[in-house]
């Protein structure tokens, strides 16, 4: 601040400031500021929401007012919420996606690692390993973003808690035809159950391949994730339509595959990581869950046998240019199974159970797994 500087700019500088939380970014920024005014010691500060019943209109007024109160000089604030006009909206958008044409911004040449957890069968707790994962990457300070494209078998904003009092699935808030997506324990999420009728959250989804395909492109071509880390994609158990759409809308994709020890399940997680080596996509690693719990008095629980993990990395290797890790076992917990039910990961729940500290590890494995640089350019030119 100078010395010039008027009282009513004093004031517009602060709530100017104030961050969207939808959005993330300053309101000044997102032109959400419209006239500041101030009278002895009053302001007066409008506020242009982005839509009509924008939920986080409570805060971004309480936010402005105490950010306008805080400014030495000023004992009442008054804010006055409008909405902005189309065309505010329309260069709200543009800016947001930073001048680039509408489309897939994840592509090969992008700094975000697109990582796809798959398994082979459902039943495995590979949206559980997702969530888990998702958080843990947030914990270690990453920005990270989540598309549930398992759309018939959708569970992760149960899983995350995006949820509201009454039980109801949060929405994403809607800018024209850019989608915001609600953000949970610092992960960005998107999933079909967040645009089902509301009461119907629970209904089926029985949708064929056409529309399965445009549901996932959508969804990475609408959803502003903003500046991306990792974009982590829970897939549907199989090697169905969703697939072979992810195959071909991200080939650059790396692949992480989820089994359990039993030999059953191992045997078919196998052909997941296959169909997604037939795409271009990289397999970086097995994850094992449900793997033998040792009790209190030193025995172990094998309740699903043994060696799935290790049998999954080895057929995945054999033939392949470069080795497959198993990069996890995940022991079978009970406070893993009440994390999900509860919405609150096991890594924010309890983080010093052996599942939750096998998820942080798994974290930190994904996190400082490079990503090969071949055939992507670097933006460089020599001078």
């Amino acid at each position: 601040m100078t010395a010039e500087e008027t009282l009513a700019e004093r004031v517009g500088s602060a709530v100017g400031a104030v961050s969207d939380p939808e959005l993330r970014r300053p309101l000044a920024e997102l032109g959400m500021i419209g006239r500041v005014g101030v009278e002895g010691s009053s302001a007066r500060v409008e506020v242009r929401l982005t839509i009509v019943g924008c939920p986080a209109s409570d805060r971004i007024e309480r936010e402005v007012r105490e950010a306008a109160s805080a400014v030495p000089g000023i004992e009442a604030v008054e804010v006055e919420l409008g909405v902005m006009t189309p065309a505010e909206r329309t260069a709200l958008t543009e800016r947001l996606r930073a001048g680039r044409p509408r489309g897939i911004p994840f592509t090969a040449d992008s700094l975000t690692r697109v990582v796809a957890v798959t398994s082979g069968k459902g039943g495995v707790g590979k949206s559980t390993v997702t969530a888990g994962l998702a958080v843990a990457l947030a914990q270690r300070g990453l920005s990270i973003g989540l598309v549930d494209a398992d759309v018939h078998g959708f569970s992760i904003p149960g899983l995350l808690g995006l949820t509201d009092a009454a039980g109801r699935t949060v929405r994403p808030t809607r800018i024209d035809d850019l989608i915001v997506p609600p953000v949970a324990h610092g992960v960005k999420t998107v999933s079909i159950g967040m645009f089902l009728p509301e009461g119907e959250e629970r209904a089926a989804v029985a949708w064929r391949g056409p529309m399965l395909h445009r549901t996932v492109a959508q969804f990475l071509t609408d959803v502003h994730f903003g500046d991306l880390d990792v974009l982590l994609l829970d897939m549907p158990p199989g090697t169905g339509d969703v697939a072979i759409s992810v195959g071909q809308l991200l080939p650059h994709a790396e692949v992480l595959v989820v089994t359990t020890p039993q030999a059953a399940a191992a045997d078919v997680a196998v052909r997941s990581g296959l169909v997604a080596r037939q795409t271009g996509q990289r397999i970086i690693g097995v994850v094992e869950n449900m793997a033998p719990l040792t009790l209190p008095d030193g025995t172990v629980l094998d309740l699903f046998g043994t060696g799935g993990g290790d049998a999954v990395a080895a057929r995945l290797s054999a033939d392949a240019a470069e080795d497959v890790p198993l990069l996890a076992s995940i022991p079978l917990s009970p406070a893993l199974r009440a994390a999900g039910d509860a919405g609150e990961p096991v890594v924010v729940s309890a983080p010093d159970d052996p599942a939750a500290r096998a998820i942080t590890a798994l974290a930190a494995a994904v996190a400082t797994a490079g990503r090969g640089l071949s055939g992507r350019p670097l933006g460089v030119r020599p001078v």
